[in-house]
């Protein structure tokens, strides 16, 4: 009786995306002149990809609701219950179904939707490890990188006039967004945070000290370095997958 309760209210809580949006169009401001790569992932969403130093890098957020073997990851909208989960997840940020918010931000996912068997990230990609997220970093310059990586302008990124557009310029084409996370604050509270502020991205490398936590990566609008944490695995992230 007790499981069939337990499993009822688990499905209450996963809605079926009905609206998946393949080959969706993305309001991101791609960097003129690059020259993009493509990737199609297992549920046939297309993405830009671009190559940055010797690693070839997705140039949009992941919005995947299957794994690589066509299995559904639950989207899981009660806060609750994504706080509990020790078990793959992902969510749109606000539960919203908005097709352009979804095409241009992706999903959020938690920490082990990534550590899943059945693979999150395309055939032929992965999700980074905080060493390449190092690479990365090293190669574009620590005091310089973050400017290097946001989209330009204020379509999504907030503009504060103490804090100019200049300081982004997409020089790389990495074109990061600020998606959002969501986020366990302190003393248990959940929610969505920082969408126009703030863009996170997981990483599958888990802290040593702490096997509760892993790190992301973090770029926000005042950003010229890019930020991260060793934070909880419950969190929800955008992910950007990195070419094998």
């Amino acid at each position: 009786m007790i499981i069939g309760i337990l499993i009822t209210l688990v499905f209450s809580c996963e809605n079926d995306d009905n609206n998946v949006p393949v080959n969706c169009v993305s309001s991101a401001i791609f960097k003129v002149g690059k020259n993009y790569g493509t990737l199609i992932d297992q549920q046939g969403n297309v993405y830009k990809t671009i190559l940055i130093g010797s690693q070839t890098w997705m140039a949009e957020n992941l919005r995947t609701t299957t794994y690589r073997n066509g299995e559904k990851i639950p989207e899981v909208t009660d806060n609750n219950m994504w706080n509990n989960l020790n078990t793959g997840a992902y969510c749109n940020y606000n539960n919203t179904k908005s097709i352009d918010t979804i095409c241009t931000f992706g999903r959020l996912y938690n920490w082990y939707a990534l550590d899943d068997d059945r693979n999150i990230a395309p055939s032929g990609w992965h999700v980074p490890t905080y060493e390449e997220w190092l690479i990365l970093e090293a190669y574009l310059g620590d005091t310089v990188a973050a400017s290097k990586l946001k989209e330009t302008g204020s379509l999504h990124w907030k503009s504060f006039p103490y804090y100019p557009d200049q300081m982004a310029n997409n020089e790389t084409g990495f074109t990061a967004l600020p998606g959002g996370y969501r986020w366990i604050r302190y003393g248990g509270e959940t929610g969505f945070f920082h969408i126009g502020i703030e863009g996170g991205w997981w990483s599958v490398t888990e802290d040593d000290n702490n096997l509760d936590n892993a790190f992301h990566a973090t770029l926000g609008y005042n950003y010229i370095s890019i930020g991260g944490c060793f934070c909880t695995k419950h969190d929800g992230y955008s992910v950007r997958c990195v070419k094998d």
